[in-house]
């Protein structure tokens, strides 16, 4: 079975929206309190506290705009946080108990047949069957619920 990597949002791009800089839809970032400390922060792949500063905005973890490039709402720690470096399932995969997982080619496109939702138990085994697939680049982890992005999981190094 293929070795997994969790990956946060790169600390660039975080550090570029905290200081104003620009959403995917060309917005700045809205700063809120989290509440009821469900709000998952794709930096440090922690949930954020309750009533915590925390930035809503629209992100596409893509590298250009296509067919297959979803946008949609994002949480990130208002405040500096540390990247997720850690091993295993990153919290933020523990506050729900099931998730969409889709397997993705090299040119990011989404490989028909492999979206599916997972239990959270059988999410880091399903990614890595996923990317035993040669065609298979990476996997994105979203929301069973409300279909936002949470994470990507790409192979080990």
């Amino acid at each position: 079975m293929a070795q997994i990597m969790f990956h946060p949002l790169s600390t660039e791009i975080v550090t570029h929206l905290r200081h104003g800089g620009r959403d995917a839809y060309g917005c700045a970032p809205e700063h809120v309190l989290s509440n009821d400390g469900g709000n998952p922060c794709r930096h440090c792949l922690n949930l954020i506290p309750d009533k915590a500063g925390m930035l809503v905005l629209a992100h596409r973890p893509f590298d250009g705009l296509h067919p297959y490039a979803e946008t949609g709402p994002i949480f990130l720690c208002a405040d500096a946080c540390d990247p997720w470096t850690g091993t295993g399932l990153p919290p933020i995969l523990n506050a729900s108990p099931d998730y969409l997982l889709k397997g993705y080619t090299p040119d990011q496109r989404i490989r028909y047949g492999t979206g599916r939702i997972v239990g959270r138990e059988d999410l880091a085994a399903y990614a890595a069957t996923l990317l035993e697939r040669d065609e298979i680049s990476f996997v994105d982890v979203r929301s069973a619920r409300n279909n936002c992005f949470l994470t990507r999981i790409t192979r080990a190094a």
